[in-house]
C-alpha cells in the first residue's frame, strides 16, 4: 500500500498574491510558501500518492518528471518537518 499525504487538521492556507499564507492553529506558526507550494498544499485538502503530488506539478509546470519529483520530495520533507502534513498508509 502506498503512503498517503494530507493536510494537518489545524492547518489553514490562504492565499496572497498567487502565494500561501498557511497557520498551524496547534504550534501557533505562520508559513509562507510559493506558488508551487500552495498548488500542493491545495491538492492536499484529500489524501494524495507522492505520484499524485508530481502529477499536479506536472499539470501547472513546463517541468521535467524529475524536477517535479525533487521539487514535491523537498516541499513534503520540510512540510513533515514542520507538522503541516501527516503520512497515512
Amino acid at each position: 500500500m502506498s503512503v498517503c499525504y494530507k493536510q494537518h487538521p489545524e492547518l489553514r492556507l490562504t492565499e496572497v498574491e498567487g502565494e500561501g499564507v498557511v497557520l498551524h492553529l496547534g504550534t501557533r506558526r505562520y508559513f509562507s510558501v510559493t506558488e508551487s507550494g500552495l498548488i500542493l498544499l491545495q491538492a492536499l485538502e484529500t489524501p494524495r500518492t507522492f505520484d499524485e503530488l508530481v502529477a499536479a506539478l506536472l499539470e501547472e509546470y513546463e517541468v521535467s518528471e524529475a524536477e517535479a519529483a525533487n521539487s514535491a520530495r523537498e516541499f513534503i520533507d520540510k512540510c513533515l518537518e514542520s507538522k503541516l502534513l501527516l503520512e497515512e498508509e
